[in-house]
């Protein structure tokens, strides 16, 4: 461990952020983001006269050489995918675009996180912040058609600022808190430290925390006044010389938030860690309410760096508020000088940076813009440039302070100590945020398993016996070098998308570890009807046949909203086969550990270790495969391999509503469903074998015929032993009556084929050993089946009193297995998917002759299949999962250590909703008044400051709506609708 990994300690406060999505001014996402900061990128937007006219602008106002043409515009928002979510067109369009861009980027988080909400067992609280809604003001509550149509409380309840987290946590089904934030500027670094509370206070166990803002009006400029906190020419220079204010914008940004601890036990991507966070409040210390203060600023940021227990000397970038104004710039930095001088006196080792010189001022989504840039520096090691810096502000004294700003992209170095950044938002009224930040801890992630290397038990009992042919490294790299990736979307659209976003992605990350992805997809996405699966073994492979979406192994399916049963089948003897489910043995504990303890039960009994001839060693194979077709070995061989197979099955969360088993198969069937217990099963299936091969040697011939053909050519001495469809049925007898009839069936012409068995079953020929079986049923306690299976002496569903008989057990081997009727009787339920449970294919290609389009899968491949048993499983299990079957993918990776990685999100299929507000000259005025106000205060707070020898600016946000009194909206309502509000109450009633 080197001595900047021994500085990653996990602390008690220690906060991960396992997701993040946001969008910005030129940057649809969080990847265009990081490329136009690290590229010193200005996204703010300049418009031409032409363009400000198309939207209403006044040309008088366009011919002022104070109005200043640009704004950071957020494209498409007026976008949204509304079914997905599962609102109207009417209610959607008449929503707050803040709520819809909050939702969806609350969607996005939590998949950038893996996580799946529905599916989380713990509670996700959300803590975000919204600016007033322009929207509901200037579009749509001065439209009184809209109003008649759909009425004044419907529009409210849809723009409600305080709606907007409640919304999130009813559409995501988030059981933890659900708070809005209303702190200004400061309110989503704010809710960031709120959901760290929460999750230290244990109130929850992850947390969304973030802000929106959207003003409505993107192509539009604002009015410059002399000593204004706006920019006079569009550019924000934070703490240059020339700097004189800021632009405004908007923008949407959301973290997911993890105690860290939890985060590294459960496997989580972890782009960063909040080691610390702290807010107060100014109070009354200061010149006036609007007016920021060094006192304030320097105890959160000390405060902090407190709680976070890191020395200042450790803090080697610094977030700032930083709006580019005159004396608001100095404040800033006098209050972080003194708080980390405090600690240490050593120069010009803190970088700082602004991303409003980026983006502008997104008031309330501000706190948030600047962590998401803070933590993609930390993951990228690289510090963006803060742009238009050339010469400092004379009033800040750099050149003993410990900061100097970050003009171009440089490198982020490090000196033994993981990196740390500081990032800082302050509201008006004095609420201040600043949070600490590391770089993702290394030590306790590189101590676990790699993944793809499943987590094996040392069995304490049942070790396999020296003659077993070892698990090599190499059987295990081969199951688990097979994955099964699922995808899913509301639409066949969006499933496209999703496809082609996924194959991008893993060709920008060739080295991405596909079991994760596989895994990520599995348990941290919602899942939809349109649905689409493939098995693959590495990138290339995955990549090709996702693109060419080759048939033969990329399978979609449309899945309609409707309740699928399974029904596991379990095949008789002659199914059997050496080396049946080995790699599954090698891959799959649960598997591996059913079948070991069976086998050891069966050792006394049985008087050797039944995997020695399942699983033998390349020398004892021909031995192994001559042993196997001697029955005492056969049927304990298959109940063996059955039931471990169900039990895996059932483990992934594929449980049977029902069953059906063919022979010696009704025997797992009825363990499973509770008849008796695995130990008297075992006991009583051996016991038959042992008694069935002391009997004189017999043979079983499948005959193409119908049931009703099949019995006149039988004499004396054949059975019918089994109907398996309407027209093949399976004799039984003496061998030489066998061959005698095969030979007179084949020269009419009929195709009959002899049957992998060593004696004649469910004939005559077992009548012999009827009262010494009935003897040893009598030992067993029966217990009425807890889930329902066919009965092979009926064809029906068996009977309480059936499945508790002994001489129902005793007539079982003797009658004749009405497989086909039992068949039969499963198809008259709609939605019934059949599952062979057991090896090769044998009842899925009889039970196909009944099917009428029905699913039948298999799941181990037939002997003479070359593939491996782990892809034939995968490909099963993938197509349950395409018809509808809830697979529990927490349990089928249960026993690997996987990690869940950041993988493209939903594709939201997004469309206009969006009622259209031509108020852009009465916006443009309020400006210019809200302007002159603010220029007032400002001049009366710099005398303020003169007289008391300070340097303190009121560093005010950008001036947009928001900034509007209740008079002056009722008043503008008014002017341009004729609507006469009946007291001014409504609108505060929208406010509180």
């Amino acid at each position: 461990m080197n001595s900047l990994e021994t500085q990653n300690q996990i602390g008690d406060l220690d906060i991960a952020v396992i997701g993040m999505s946001g969008r910005f001014p030129k940057a649809r996402n969080l990847d265009a983001f990081w490329h136009n900061l690290r590229s010193g990128v200005e996204s703010i937007s300049f418009f031409s006269n032409q363009e400000l006219e198309s939207v209403g602008v006044d040309p008088s106002l366009l011919s002022d050489p104070n109005y200043v043409k640009a704004n950071a515009v957020l494209e498409d928002i007026e976008l949204f995918d509304a079914s997905f979510f599962d609102y109207s067109p009417r209610t959607a369009e008449i929503m707050d675009p803040q709520h819809r861009l909050f939702l969806e980027t609350a969607w996005e988080a939590l998949e950038n996180a893996g996580y799946d909400s529905k599916t989380y067992e713990g509670r996700i609280s959300v803590y975000g912040s919204a600016s007033i809604s322009s929207y509901f003001l200037f579009n749509l509550f001065s439209n009184t058609e809209l109003l008649k149509l759909v009425g004044l409380d419907q529009i409210r309840h849809n723009n409600r600022t305080d709606n907007l987290t409640t919304r999130v946590a009813y559409k995501l089904d988030l059981k933890g808190s659900a708070i809005t934030v209303q702190t200004g500027c400061s309110s989503s670094l704010v809710a960031v430290h709120l959901a760290c509370q929460s999750l230290i206070d244990r109130e929850c166990d992850m947390a969304l925390a973030g802000g929106v803002s959207v003003t409505g009006l993107q192509k539009a400029g604002y009015l410059y006044q002399e000593g204004g906190i706006l920019s006079p020419d569009g550019h924000c220079r934070a703490f240059d010389a020339q700097a004189k204010g800021t632009v405004g914008g908007d923008g949407v940004g959301i973290v997911a938030l993890k105690r860290l601890a939890d985060a590294l036990a459960d496997g989580d991507n972890i782009h960063a860690v909040i080691k610390g966070s702290a807010i107060n409040n100014d109070g009354s210390s200061k010149v006036g309410y609007t007016a920021p203060s060094i006192d304030g600023q320097a105890k959160v940021i000390a405060e902090a760096l407190a709680i976070a227990q890191v020395e200042p000397e450790t803090i080697s970038y610094v977030e700032t508020h930083g709006t580019g104004t005159v004396l608001g710039d100095p404040i800033e930095v006098a209050a972080l000088t003194k708080s980390f001088r405090a600690k240490t006196k050593k120069k010009d080792f803190c970088a700082l940076g602004s991303v409003k010189t980026n983006i502008g001022h997104l008031d309330t989504a501000a706190g948030v813009a600047g962590l998401i840039k803070t933590i993609l520096a930390l993951k990228h090691k690289q510090i963006p440039p803060s742009l238009h810096f050339q010469q400092p502000n004379a009033q800040i004294d750099f050149a003993n302070s410990p900061f100097y700003v970050n003009s171009t992209l440089s490198q982020w170095k490090t000196n033994g100590t993981p990196r740390r950044a500081g990032v800082s938002s302050f509201g008006i009224g004095g609420t201040n945020a600043h949070v600490i930040l590391e770089e993702t801890p290394t030590t306790e992630q590189g101590r676990q398993r790699p993944a793809g290397v499943p987590q094996r038990q040392t069995p304490t009992e049942g070790n396999p016996p020296a003659a077993l042919a070892p698990v090599e490294a190499t059987a295990v790299e081969q199951g688990m070098k097979y994955q099964l990736l699922v995808l899913s979307a509301k639409t066949s659209s969006a499933l496209d998308t999703a496809t082609t976003n996924l194959v991008q992605h893993l060709k920008q990350h060739p080295n991405i570890n596909l079991a994760d992805v596989a895994y990520t997809l599995g348990v941290g996405r919602r899942v939809f009807d349109h649905r689409r699966m493939v098995v693959c073994q590495d990138i290339d492979d995955t990549v090709k046949i996702l693109e060419t979406k080759d048939p033969q192994r990329v399978f979609t399916h449309f899945t309609e909203p409707c309740e699928q049963e399974v029904v596991f089948m379990f095949p008789g003897q002659g199914s059997q086969y050496v080396e049946m489910g080995r790699e599954l043995y090698h891959t799959e504990p649960i598997f591996q550990e059913q079948v070991d303890y069976c086998c050891k039960i069966l050792i006394p009994i049985l008087g050797l270790d039944l995997r020695t001839i399942l699983y033998p060693s390349e020398e004892q194979q021909t031995v192994a495969a001559q042993q196997l077709t001697q029955t005492h070995i056969t049927q304990p061989a298959l109940f063996v391999i059955e039931y471990a197979l169900a039990q895996l099955w059932i483990a992934w969360g594929v449980r049977p509503s029902a069953m059906i088993g063919h022979s010696i198969g009704e025997y797992v069937a009825a363990c499973l469903a509770g008849v008796f217990s695995l130990e008297h099963a075992l006991v009583i299936v051996t016991k038959r074998g042992q008694l069935m091969q002391q009997q004189p040697p017999g043979a079983m011939l499948a005959v193409p015929l119908p049931e009703a053909e099949v019995i006149p050519l039988l004499g004396e001495k054949l059975s019918v032993a089994a109907i398996n469809a309407p027209a093949r049925c399976v004799v039984s007898g003496p061998i030489p009556v066998i061959d005698d009839l095969q030979n007179r069936l084949t020269e009419q012409g009929v195709d009959c084929r002899r049957l992998h068995t060593s004696h004649a079953f469910h004939s005559q020929m077992m009548d012999p050993i009827i009262d010494k079986y009935t003897h040893q049923l009598q030992k067993v306690k029966f217990n009425p089946p807890k889930i329902p299976f066919l009965s092979n002496l009926t064809g029906t569903w068996i009977t309480a009193a059936q499945a508790t008989d002994p001489s129902y057990w005793s007539k079982h081997l003797r009658s004749p297995v009405r497989f086909a009727e039992g068949i039969a009787e499963l198809f008259k339920q709609p939605n019934r998917i059949l599952l062979e449970v057991g090896p090769g294919h044998t009842l899925s290609a009889l039970s196909k002759q009944q099917a009428q389009g029905r699913m039948i899968l298999s799941s181990l491949r037939h002997p003479h299949d070359q593939q491996s048993d782990v892809t034939f499983l995968l490909n099963s299990l993938g197509q349950l999962w395409l018809s509808g079957i809830q697979i529990d993918w927490f349990s089928f990776y249960a026993n690997q250590r996987r990690h869940r990685l950041p993988l493209p999100t939903y594709p939201f299929e997004r469309e206009k909703f969006w009622i259209e507000s031509s108020k852009v000259n009465e916006l443009n005025q309020l400006y210019e008044k809200n302007n002159q106000n603010h220029k007032q205060r400002e001049e009366k707070t710099q005398d303020l400051l003169v007289e008391s020898q300070k340097n303190a600016f009121s560093d005010m946000p950008v001036i947009k709506k928001e900034s509007m009194t209740e008079f002056q909206i009722e008043k503008i309502i008014n002017k341009q609708n004729q609507i006469m509000l009946q007291q001014l109450n409504i609108l505060e009633t929208y406010m509180l």
